[in-house]
């Protein structure tokens, strides 16, 4: 088949990825899915989410696979000079640089951005931190947890008020990669006309304000602040919302428009309920009606029952049986990999072609750091 030229828009670009566990590597991945050739640098531990999550039947971490796939790892002891050598020369040709380091670590060793900028006008800093380079918390410790308690997002996460919940996959590390790779997208673009590379501080708890756009835009207006799970979105309106039917398994109903809400309650057998629509939040007394219904009819039946309403219903389905769908296969952003497992690709088709699997990474043999490069 032939190759998408999405894995060609950044080729010639070379990516060195200093960053550990997710929101850093996940954006190298994209950029090596883009076609950048990216060198992640681990210390000669490896990188702690090996340590995290399970293990493949060839016993490699099947995290640190998934999330460094294409990409090739060379191992270097930063506190050793020599090594750092290698890291210096590796920062004298190269366009981009990402690292999580804590702030002003990397400074420590040497690496400061005015050096790097100063032997290497065109490179591209982005670094990921949980709280950024400055302010109170920069030095804090933190995990995606944290981040999400102090942008304001995890008050409004659980199944009502008084029950909280966890997020899972990491929001403010998924979204930090991505408000990364924007980024850098954006700094190569300006490059081109400025011909200098610039500074990224990028904090992992400034990422999710974005997210909160709508929740902040409330922020001393008019209508009193929802409590968890009794906002429209969040568990409070009857038309959207997530529903157990009479064999376990669970749908979600998001017919926020009257049409689609009209369509599923006539189909439904409760045209009662259409007018019902716009009353209070949060509608206890309508979601408990709505729940009974999906409870009195197992899963296959309601899917039988609406396959022809257009009414915005769907299972909730695991990952595997996502994997599995005619939706997923005819657009392949799921596939397996040249080792047997699944890899989530770049989600994007150009020109009418879909996005390729990724290559295995490779590991750089030691001696290759006398040279300072992969090759």
């Amino acid at each position: 088949m032939q190759a998408s030229r999405l894995h060609s828009f950044l080729k010639g670009i070379r990516v060195v990825d200093l960053s550990r566990y997710l929101p850093g590597p996940l954006a190298s991945l994209m950029l090596s899915d883009l076609g950048a050739s990216v060198l992640k640098v681990e210390s000669p531990q490896g990188d702690g989410i090996e340590t995290l999550g399970p293990l493949r039947a060839d016993g490699r971490s099947a995290w640190h696979e998934a999330i460094n796939g294409g990409k090739e790892i060379l191992r270097l002891d930063l506190q050793q000079a020599g090594d750092r050598e290698v890291l210096w020369r590796l920062l004298d040709d190269v366009d981009i640089v990402l690292e999580s380091f804590r702030p002003g670590v990397l400074a420590k060793i040497g690496f400061t951005t005015t050096e790097m900028h100063r032997r290497n006008p065109r490179i591209i800093i982005a670094s990921l931190s949980g709280y950024g380079q400055q302010g109170p918390l920069s030095q804090a410790a933190g995990h995606d947890i944290n981040y999400l308690a102090t942008a304001g997002f995890l008050s409004d996460v659980g199944a009502d008020r008084h029950t909280p919940a966890l997020v899972s996959p990491p929001v403010a590390d998924t979204f930090g990669s991505m408000f990364a790779l924007s980024s850098i997208l954006a700094a190569l673009y300006d490059r081109e006309r400025s011909g200098e590379g610039c500074y990224i501080d990028l904090a992992l708890a400034d990422a999710v304000a974005p997210i909160l756009t709508f929740a902040f835009s409330e922020v001393d207006g008019p209508r009193a602040r929802a409590a968890r799970a009794e906002d429209f979105l969040s568990g409070g309106w009857a038309c959207y919302g997530v529903y157990r039917c009479a064999d376990g398994q669970e749908v979600a109903l998001g017919a926020i428009e009257p049409k689609f809400w009209a369509a599923f309650c006539e189909a439904a057998g409760h045209p009662q309920w259409v007018t019902r629509q716009q009353e209070p939040l949060p509608q206890r007394a309508l979601k408990a009606e709505v729940a009974a219904f999906f409870r009195s009819q197992s899963l296959g039946a309601i899917l039988a029952q609406f396959a022809q309403v257009d009414c915005c219903l769907s299972p909730v389905l695991d990952t595997a049986s996502a994997a599995a769908t005619a939706h997923a296969k005819a657009r392949r952003v799921v596939q397996r990999g040249a080792d047997g497992s699944f890899q989530a690709v770049f989600p994007v088709w150009v020109d009418g072609l879909p996005p390729s699997a990724r290559s295995r990474l490779r590991h750089i043999a030691q001696k290759a750091k006398e040279d300072g490069h992969a090759s």
